[in-house]
């Protein structure tokens, strides 16, 4: 019923690369359990994440690379049908496995996803309101609706300064990074009209921007692990990020010399290495200050 290239659009290795910020939520969390972490990580990255995806495929009709796909295939009605599914399937699984609050935000993700792209509303060509869109929802928003899903809770427990702080820093990352995956995307997007971040900073200002914001979200981070879990976890983040700056150094140097290198391949490098560096961190986290460490360490 649905082709191959539907399926591919869907991206769902992508979601390896937002994997951070529920990792993030799972760390801080006084009350997972096996099946709401499971069924939490099943819903958001394997049916949420690629229904965007798909859906936003299918409206921006992308013919050059984009995130998780060098060569995208032509879209068709299939793709925006199988996205639409795949909202379902999110929804009704995150009703019944874990609790009414988490579907209803799992459903203001998903509208907030689709303005993204949708000719109605295509948030995608004011790079301000994108910009801070997109960092919204893909961090304050998910690290509390991952809070919610994998604690079973509902609203009133995530006002804490502890979840709040972890939102917004959630968000920043995401805002620090974000202009970087647009930025070898800028032929293709200025011949849909779509003036994104990116865009408007140019190459190596969008190398600025992401180097000073980065810098500013790894001192805030530092100063959250110091506050909430002690100094030696501040200073384990900090070690965990070198290898993203290393990376992002050798690049910017590579595109000060030559504009070119801003490339599709070392965006996904950067990305790849940046979520792997984070994904550690926080499993690494989770596990030494959980119940998970006393059970494997016994």
């Amino acid at each position: 019923m649905f082709s191959i290239s539907s399926w591919l659009h869907l991206r769902i290795p992508f979601s390896y690369f937002l994997l951070p910020v529920c990792l993030f939520a799972l760390a801080i969390s006084p009350n997972p359990t096996n099946s709401a972490v499971l069924w939490t990580f099943l819903v958001i990255h394997i049916f949420l994440y690629p229904a965007s995806n798909g859906y936003n495929s299918y409206f921006d009709k992308d013919e050059k690379s984009i995130g998780g796909l060098k060569n995208p295939p032509p879209v068709n009605k299939g793709l925006y049908y199988l996205s639409l599914l795949f909202d379902a399937a999110a929804l009704i699984l995150g009703t019944i496995m874990i609790n009414f609050t988490f579907a209803v935000m799992l459903f203001i993700y998903g509208l907030a996803s689709k303005a993204y792209s949708h000719p109605a509303v295509r948030l995608k060509k004011y790079p301000v309101a994108g910009w801070l869109v997109a960092g919204f929802f893909q961090g304050f928003f998910t690290l509390l609706m991952s809070y919610v899903g994998i604690n079973k809770y509902e609203l009133e427990n995530l006002f804490q300064p502890e979840i709040l702080y972890a939102g917004a820093l959630s968000s920043l990352m995401l805002w620090g990074s974000y202009p970087m995956t647009q930025i070898y995307q800028h032929e293709e997007d200025g011949e849909r009209g779509d003036e994104t971040l990116s865009r408007m900073l140019g190459i190596k200002g969008t190398f600025y921007f992401v180097g000073i914001v980065f810098t500013a979200v790894t001192a805030a981070f530092v100063w959250y692990f110091f506050e909430y879990m002690g100094a030696e976890w501040a200073l384990a983040y900090a070690g965990a990020m070198a290898p993203v700056v290393l990376y992002f150094s050798y690049w910017f140097l590579l595109v000060y010399k030559k504009e070119s290198a801003a490339d599709y391949s070392h965006t996904m490098w950067l990305n790849f290495i940046s979520a792997t560096c984070l994904n550690l961190f926080f499993l690494s986290l989770f596990v030494i200050r959980s119940s998970y460490y006393n059970l494997l360490f016994d």
